[in-house]
């Protein structure tokens, strides 16, 4: 047996690719008013977005229960996996990473090792991704879980949103940021810095968002081989868009390309109008 690898549902992995790289994912919880819910199982982004529209509705989120996480590694363990690396979302953005390292703590920290992504969607997936990866190819606990950290290290979030106001109100952003982002109706471009969501430029048209966004991750590339994932809510169009304008900017540069929407979770934070591009650098 080999390490088993988990992680949460705010990676927005394509299915197939769960299914693939043999991946175990927690969902976290989203709350309409007072009502509780998993991520992508029992509560969708669409569900969230009409919440907020009704805006009598109130919307949270919170992080899986550490013994959510204590029965699943000791799951994983008992079939006959040698180990587990557990891979989750910023702990700027959110408690999970705290509750993985609380039941890691009760279950043997010898077996299980936790990661921090410092992002979230497929920054957290393409780590996610790595780590099975390794693990499949017979890697022991501790380069399984480095194959996750030097992944982390190599990729870049970059994403627009229509307005800073759900961010600010879930507090992951901070109140500055987000008077200087809405002011004269600017169109906000934000990316993830060492774990935290930070104004990277404003626009004033969405189609100029969707240009920036293009332009910034094809500066991340560089000159070296990259996997693409391309994020939107409820806007397959956007997405489509920005699939097309990279694919002719990156050319042979682009291994990899994946389109997700986000799920219930990111959508309580950021409302709706999100696209995204996170960008993998292989080397």
């Amino acid at each position: 047996m080999s390490v088993a690898v988990v992680t949460d549902s705010t990676a927005y992995l394509p299915a197939e690719l769960i299914s693939v790289s043999d991946l175990v994912v927690v969902p976290l919880t989203v709350v309409l008013n007072g009502t509780e819910g998993l991520e992508g199982e029992e509560i969708s982004s669409a569900d969230v977005l009409r919440a907020l529209d009704a805006r009598r509705v109130a919307v949270s989120t919170s992080r899986p229960a550490p013994e959510q996480f204590v029965r699943t590694y000791r799951r994983l363990l008992d079939q006959g996996a040698t180990g587990v690396v557990s891979v989750h979302l910023s702990a700027e953005l959110s408690g999970t990473v705290d509750a993985a390292r609380l039941a890691a703590a009760e279950v043997g920290d010898d077996r299980v090792a936790v990661v921090d992504a410092r992002s979230t969607g497929m920054a957290l997936g393409f780590s996610a991704l790595a780590a099975g990866t390794a693990a499949a190819g017979g890697a022991q606990l501790a380069e399984v879980r480095q194959a996750a950290v030097d992944t982390a290290a190599r990729t870049r979030t970059f994403f627009y949103v229509d307005t800073l106001e759900f961010l600010r109100r879930g507090g992951r952003i901070n109140a500055a940021s987000a008077l200087l982002g809405t002011a004269l109706s600017v169109k906000p471009i934000l990316h993830v810095v060492d774990g935290t969501i930070v104004l990277k430029d404003k626009v004033r048209t969405t189609s100029r968002g969707l240009n920036r966004l293009v332009d910034l991750a094809v500066q991340a590339a560089a000159d070296t081989e990259v996997d693409i994932a391309v994020h939107h809510l409820g806007m397959p169009q956007r997405a489509a868009e920005l699939v097309e304008a990279l694919t002719a900017r990156l050319g042979t540069q682009l291994v990899d390309c994946y389109t997700a929407d986000v799920g219930a979770v990111v959508a309580a934070h950021t409302g709706p109008g999100l696209a995204g591009v996170v960008v993998h650098r292989r080397s």
